[in-house]
Parts: C-alpha cells; structure tokens; sequence
C-alpha cells in the first residue's frame, strides 16, 4: 500500500515538474504596428495560426485577437472585440494554453515526445451545463442565468475523424415534417442542406425539426444572423420544450467575422461532445452562407486573392472542414445529424456557396419563394429537393411510394401553366388527368402548421392516402410495419 502511494506522489510530482519546464521564464510580448481595416499587424512575438492574443493600449480595456496569418516577420490578428481606442504601440501578448490543476493520480506525459502546448490555442466550456443555455461565439451566457456550472474546457478543431471508422448512415430518423418523412427521408448521421432565399420560412422550419425530431440532444448555431431574430427564434420558434434539450451558440451579424467563424466551430464542437458521450445530437447551423462570408471578409484582408463572384479559395476549403465534423460517431457510438441553411442570393441556386455545399453535403432541401408567396408552407420544393441516403434507410416499398408521389406531383407541375388558362383538354393524357386529380389531396399533404408535429408512420399514412391508396385504419399498423420495414 505504501508503494502505491509513495508511486503516486512521484508521478504528481513529475506532473507538476514537467508543468514549470515547459512555462517560459520571460512573457513574450510584441507590438501593434498597423492597423488596415479589421486585420491588426503586430511584430515581435512567435504564435502559430489560431493562437490568441490580448491587444492593449494604455486607456484600453484589452482585445482578444486570434492570429490568422504572417507576412516576413509580422503576424495578422483578426480582433474578437471594438478596436476603437488601440494606437500604434499597443502591447500584444500572447496568451498561455488553458492548463487544469495537477490533480494526485494524474499520469504525467514524460516522454521523449512529450510537447508544450501551443500557446493560447482556444478552449471554451463543453459539458452537460450546456443544456437549456444560450452562450455567444466565446462560450459566455447570454440568457442571465448565471454562470455555467458543470462544464469543462475542450479545444475547438479536433482531429477529423476516419471515414473508414465511421457507422454508415443506416437508420432513418423522424423529424416531425410529413413531407420530410415522407419523401426526403433523413437519416441518422446525415448532412443536409436547406437552400432558400430570405424571408421564405427556413427558421419556421428549423424551429419545427428543433421541436419534433428525435434527438437526445439539439445543438442551435446561429451564425450572422440579425439579433432580433435570435432572440425570436430562441423565444417564439424554439419555444421551452425544445429550448430544454438544446444548447445555443449565437453569434449575431454585428459580431467580428472572427466570432462568426468561431460560433459555427463551437457549435460544431458542442455536438461532437455530445456524440462522443453516445448521444444522438441534431446540428441546426443557420446558416453555412454567412459562415462563408465571414471567412472572405478575414481572407480578403490579409490579402488572399477572390476567385469565384468575390470568395477566396479558402472559403469553399473551410466548408468542407465544418460539414465533415458532423455524422456518425467511431464505430457506431453516437451521431451528429446536421442541417445547414444556404442563402441563395436572389433565389440563384448556382451561387458559389450554394453550390459548393450541394456538392459536399448528403442531399438538400430547396424552399420555393413561389410555394411562399401563395401560403404553401414549409414551402418545400420536391422537385428540386432530394436526399442521397433515403434509398439506405427506407424500404423498398416505401422508397416506391415516395417516386410515384414524385412522379404525379411532377407531372402536375410541367402542365400547370396548360390548366390554369383552360387550355387542357380532360382525356387527352391519363397521367395528366391523374395528376389534376390527386393534386388538391397531394398539396393539402405537403402543407402542414409550425406548432404540428407528424411521426414518421403517419407521414407514410399521409403519403398514401393523398395518392389514393385506401390506407384503412383496421390495416394501418401492419401496413405501417411494411413501409418501415420492408
């Protein structure tokens, strides 16, 4: 017993030895050279990129600032905070790594490829604390409710995880949207965008997914968003019951494009936590459009030079990097499913981020402004919309169902210029006249009310029932069994 304890003094002992040597003896420090826009110059420290940096000028209270690029013996800042006030000369200090207690019974790291820290590379608070609070871009409460409590520090960017380690996307998932359920079936793990343009109801439907879906745990990441809306979908849209299950990262559009970015990564790691902890997290990102804005405005800069309507290369490369930290956990513990919302600028769905996240996302959902404008909502664009899993996690019968539902809803819309002038002629086409006559059941399936929710079962009942097939009640529970089952 006493070599047990006489082994665990000396590691801690160790610990805290191996602690001291890796502190520097003197605080580096540098100084503010220039100043151009948003980005700081500074010169006389060594940080790598990502590190942070507290700027300060006598009569200021102090800016964080993260490195983000050099140029010869300068570094680049994007500051976290107001700039007003800092002057040339302002001291530039690099802040140390976030290093816990040494606790007796820790194993120390002494070995010949035991490395210091870098310095000041970001952690914020990760935890069950979380839940039920809403938190800016720094991990600081913004609902008044006091401190966070049973939190602990975690980096933001993880290693990625192996895609040959990952459970591939097998199970579906149950949002609550009929039409969802129905015919763009998610799956657990998924990645899917929704693409609209301003105003055409994707908070009313994020807020919907946030209430009814079945998750252990929904993180919100409101990304450049106005801060009136924030509130309101928190408030109005999310409402308590799902605000209880939920964590909120919101940084608003006033915040510095830095923030902007550093939201969307600790919403991401938010998630990743809780999936590490064998739990089924949904993601909401609203939106991925303003992700990629913030990083053109730092790119832009530091003097990246634009490629495509304005984005910089590094742009499209850091969306890949967010999207991939999201889906199933290492072999089969836990998942991220997550949905990213893509502004399409004047309803141009070859915009370069909308078209670059269609590209690296596991299918989309395209809103229609026309659908809108006539009261259609969610106004889900079926024909334009499609999910790449679905044919993996529905039934074959199902999977059927879903293309004929297509199919006469497609057909209906190539002729509906023809029967709303009077000019079809009833007979003259049997798919036609099929279509007109299952399309007031079909639309009236494809809407549905914001504060109603529809389980996945009842969705394929509904699916059915609107293409005419006589789904009585004695036979829904075998029949359901068939559609989920095959």
């Amino acid at each position: 017993m006493s070599e047990q304890v006489t082994q665990r003094w000396q590691d801690f002992l160790a610990t805290a030895q191996q602690r001291v040597a890796r502190r520097d003896s003197l605080p580096i420090q540098g100084s503010l050279t220039h100043v151009a826009g948003l980005v700081l110059e500074a010169s006389g420290i060594r940080t790598p990129v990502g590190a942070q940096c507290l700027v300060e000028a006598q009569g200021h209270t102090g800016v964080l600032a993260e490195v983000v690029g050099f140029s010869d013996r300068n570094a680049f800042l994007m500051p976290a905070g107001d700039i007003q006030g800092l002057s040339r000369g302002a001291r530039v200090t690099p802040l140390m790594p976030f290093s816990p207690l040494v606790k007796l019974g820790d194993v120390p790291d002494i070995g010949p490829n035991a490395q210091a820290p870098d310095l000041g590379m970001l952690q914020l608070p990760l935890g069950n604390g979380l839940l039920g609070r809403v938190v800016d871009a720094q991990g600081l409460p913004m609902d008044g409710q006091g401190e966070l409590l049973d939190v602990q520090v975690g980096v933001l960017d993880r290693k990625p995880l192996n895609a040959m380690d990952r459970t591939p996307v097998r199970e579906p998932l149950d949002t609550g949207v009929a039409s969802i359920n129905a015919l763009l079936t998610v799956g657990r793990g998924q990645r899917l965008g929704l693409f609209a343009g301003s105003g055409v109801g994707k908070s009313v439907l994020l807020g919907m997914m946030a209430r009814y879906t079945q998750a252990d745990v929904i993180v919100v990441g409101l990304i450049g968003e106005r801060g009136r809306e924030v509130k309101e979908f928190i408030e109005d849209i999310l409402g308590e019951d799902g605000r209880a299950r939920s964590v909120v990262v919101a940084a608003p559009a006033d915040a510095p494009p830095l923030l902007r970015m550093q939201g969307a990564a600790y919403a991401s790691a938010v998630a990743e936590y809780f999936r590490d902890q064998g739990k089924h997290v949904l993601l909401l990102m609203d939106s991925l459009s303003r992700y990629a804005m913030a990083q053109r405005e730092i790119a832009l800069a530091i003097g990246e030079p634009p490629a495509t309507k304005g984005y910089p290369p590094s742009c499209f490369a850091r969306l890949a990097q967010l999207v991939e930290r999201s889906g199933n956990g290492l072999n089969g513990v836990g998942s991220v499913t997550a949905f990213y919302t893509v502004l399409s600028e004047g309803d141009d769905q070859q915009d370069p981020i909308a078209d670059s996240a269609r590209a690296i996302l596991d299918g989309h959902i395209v809103l229609s402004r026309r659908l809108a404008e006539s009261g259609h909502f969610p106004a889900i664009d079926i024909g334009a919309s499609a999910s790449r899993v679905m044919n993996n996690v529905v039934s074959r019968d199902h999977f059927e169902l879903a293309r004929q539902f297509r199919a006469i809803y497609s057909r209906y819309e190539q002729g509906r210029d023809l029967i709303q002038i009077g000019a079809y002629v009833s007979g003259s086409d049997p798919a036609m006249d099929k279509a007109i006559a299952l399309n007031a059941t079909m639309t009236q399936f494809l809407q549905q009310a914001m504060h109603t929710g529809v389980g996945f079962v009842d969705s394929v009942y509904g699916m059915a029932n609107a293409m005419g097939h006589n789904v009585n009640a004695a036979a829904q529970g075998h029949q359901a069994q068939e559609f989920e089952h095959g």
